[in-house]
């Protein structure tokens, strides 16, 4: 009896599993997001190498990639000679750059020369939190 019982639930449970994902397929609004949380300018470039893979892995899966600055060295993000080529990159490669208002806040720098490109967000491990509830992919540097 107990096998019956287990047997008829594992089976519902399969059915209805199997009709929600074939229901999320059919609708094509599947996405592949990903955020990812680093404290080093230079680490920009493995991201942006990563996003690019994955756009062609995922194809149209391929949805929202963000890369969250934080940390002490996010002044680096006003200096032209260290940020601008980053820029280029991720606009092409279709990552959108964030900056953490709470760290650009603690370490004093000067939002005047944050270029336009680059999002500044109040709370930059907030951010992430609200990005992965969404369902983000998500990793920190």
């Amino acid at each position: 009896m107990k096998t019956l019982f287990f047997s008829s639930a594992l089976l519902l449970l399969s059915l209805f599993s199997s009709a929600q994902l074939h229901a999320q397929h059919t609708e094509g609004n599947i996405k592949q997001n990903y955020v990812v949380l680093t404290k080093k300018i230079p680490q920009l470039q493995p991201i942006i190498m990563t996003a690019e893979a994955l756009k062609v892995e995922d194809s149209k899966a391929f949805g929202d990639f963000q890369v969250i600055i934080c940390g002490k060295e996010i002044g680096d993000i006003t200096d032209p000679e260290k940020i601008n080529g980053f820029i280029e990159k991720a606009t092409k490669a279709g990552v959108q750059l964030v900056a953490c208002g709470f760290s650009i806040n603690k370490f004093q720098v000067d939002k005047t020369k944050i270029p336009e490109e680059i999002e500044v967000v109040e709370n930059g491990i907030l951010h992430n939190f609200q990005l992965q509830k969404k369902g983000y992919k998500s990793i920190s540097l």
